[in-house]
């Protein structure tokens, strides 16, 4: 359930966040405040302490860094569809439940979902797609394979979200630089744009990391990138009814590609590892 939550706040987050890029001047200015008040809310909340071994400093910068490169995917977004930029971001964390499978059924749910992202995404079902968006994509999608060991990392090693909130608050120190250089101050800092950008913070951040870092305690890598899968059915969904972005046949079709392989791994897996 962790990460079926996750997956619903996520999407309907960056649906909103979407919906701000025009009104900040870009993608980045929609990346700096997510990440900016994420920060802020989980710091305040977890008021974690810097961890004493160097060792673990680095793995929280690693953890960091691969959040903020995850949020690529907004700059994919103002090229792409949110339905197809977020089916190319899951091509990282399918890599990593194939590479972790060991029995020959869950291979073939893997490759199924697979099946439903290369249909979703393929030209004649989305349009020409930019290099642009594209490249934004798929280095999303590498990030986001890191951030899924690496979060299971970081999980191990600490009994609480200190790290997720140090990492995060790295992630902003990356991105909010970018942010000011493209949208400027004073687009970032109006009252409206802060409150509905809060909301995204909270919806696409504070609440799904926070979801996902409990749950990589408790599933297999496999399970919980498999899983994740389902994002794309949701972003077809939020995007079709927040932002008006409409779906073709195909793209339907690969969300049932996909949908079935999110459950047929849930339902012939193995039981949870122990935490």
């Amino acid at each position: 359930m962790f990460v079926l939550r996750s997956v619903v706040c996520v999407q309907l987050g960056q649906a909103l966040g979407k919906g701000l890029i025009d009104d900040v001047g870009g993608p980045w200015g929609v990346v700096a405040l997510r990440l900016a008040l994420a920060a802020v809310v989980l710091l305040l909340w977890r008021r974690p302490r810097l961890p004493a071994a160097r060792g673990d400093r680095l793995l929280v910068l690693a953890f960091g860094t691969s959040i903020a490169g995850m949020n690529l995917v907004y700059s994919a977004m103002a090229y792409l569809p949110l339905g197809v930029a977020v089916t190319l971001q899951l091509l990282g964390p399918l890599a990593i439940a194939l590479g972790s499978v060991r029995r020959w059924r869950d291979a073939l749910w893997g490759v199924l979902a697979v099946a439903g992202v290369l249909l979703f995404a393929a030209p004649g079902a989305a349009g020409s797609l930019p290099a642009a968006g594209l490249a934004y994509a798929l280095a999303s999608a590498a990030a986001m394979g890191s951030y899924l060991l690496l979060s299971r990392r970081a999980g191990a090693r600490s009994h609480g979200a200190g790290p997720l909130a140090l990492a995060v608050a790295w992630a902003a120190v990356l991105t909010v630089p970018y942010g000011l250089v493209e949208s400027g101050a004073a687009r970032l800092t109006g009252p409206s744009t802060l409150a509905m950008a809060l909301g995204v913070a909270l919806l696409s951040a504070v609440v799904p990391y926070s979801l996902e870092f409990t749950a990589l305690r408790r599933l297999p890598v496999r399970v919980v990138g498999v899983l994740q899968s389902l994002e794309p059915v949701v972003a077809g969904l939020a995007g079709l009814l927040l932002l008006r972005e409409w779906l073709t046949a195909v793209q339907w079709a690969a969300i049932g590609c996909i949908a079935a392989a999110s459950a047929g791994v849930v339902a012939t897996g193995q039981r949870p590892e122990p935490s």
